[in-house]
């Protein structure tokens, strides 16, 4: 079996792959190998186990072993070859936003990798928070999508989105399965001056664990986005994932590293803990 097994037996058990776990077989799998590449456990040049080796291992199917391993090679993880088996592939940092591209080219290729499903899509009253947050006491344009993996269908994220009402004409839901939210409204004439991001955890409800595919009272992260407009906050969106599938990468250059222009953390803890 190679050095997952050697690195296996020295720790006594193999990694855990249950379905009880909340997250698909599959998944669960991909990240054990993933987590064993990355730590150099497995290095370049290094064949996989077998998939029958595998499936025996972790205890699934050889379609379950099979997704996995896609999901590797689909990443440059790996290199799958025909009759021969799996080897692990040299490979660098995964990040998905290199230097020289742009936000709006990095929507364009998840937007390819990806297909988007409007469940709501109308204009009503915002909650309180975001009343607040966009100093409104009107109606806002409100959208909530999920997004997901175009292969295999795996729910990724879902968003939900209060805007301004006089983009309903330009937020039409057969626009927004096909186009990101934010290149329609660079085309609207909508100029960004900044955005601020901050990025929670909570636990999945029954509603936000269906949507994800994931355990009710799972894990979750949410990245609450508002969006300011010629001065003004204009809109708010909030990402919800699940940390077995995404992760949220944050870039600086190096000047903005040395400064920490940005970035800030914000502890809400009482100093009684009686």
């Amino acid at each position: 079996m190679g050095a997952l097994s050697t690195v296996q037996e020295a720790s006594g058990k193999t990694p855990a792959v249950s379905p009880e776990a909340g997250v698909p077989l599959h998944r669960q799998l991909f990240l054990v190998l993933h987590d064993e590449i990355d730590r150099g456990v497995l290095g370049p040049g290094d064949a996989l186990p077998t998939e029958a080796a595998l499936g025996e291992q972790f205890g699934v199917s050889r379609i379950t072993v099979r997704r996995a391993l896609a999901d590797l090679a689909d990443l440059g993880y790996i290199e799958r070859r025909q009759g021969v088996g799996s080897f692990v592939r040299e490979h660098g940092p995964s990040d998905p936003s290199p230097a020289g591209r742009s936000y709006l080219d990095t929507l364009r290729q998840t937007q390819f990798e990806t297909e988007v499903e409007v469940l709501e899509l109308g204009v009503r009253q915002p909650p309180r928070l975001v009343a607040e947050t966009l100093d409104t006491t009107g109606e806002l344009l409100h959208i909530v999508r999920v997004r997901r993996q175009r292969r295999t269908g795996e729910p990724l994220i879902v968003t939900e989105a209060w805007l301004p009402v006089h983009l309903s004409d330009t937020l039409t839901a057969s626009a927004l399965q096909r186009t990101a939210l934010y290149e329609l409204l660079s085309e609207a004439g909508v100029v960004v001056d900044r955005m601020r991001h901050e990025i929670t955890a909570e636990i999945a409800g029954p509603r936000n664990a269906g949507l994800l595919d994931t355990a009710i009272g799972a894990a979750l992260l949410r990245v609450n986005r508002l969006v300011w407009v010629a001065g003004m906050p204009h809109h708010f969106l909030s990402i919800l994932l699940s940390p077995s599938r995404s992760r949220v990468l944050l870039s600086q250059s190096g000047s903005e590293a040395g400064s920490v222009d940005g970035l800030a953390f914000a502890h809400d803890v009482r100093g009684d803990r009686r």
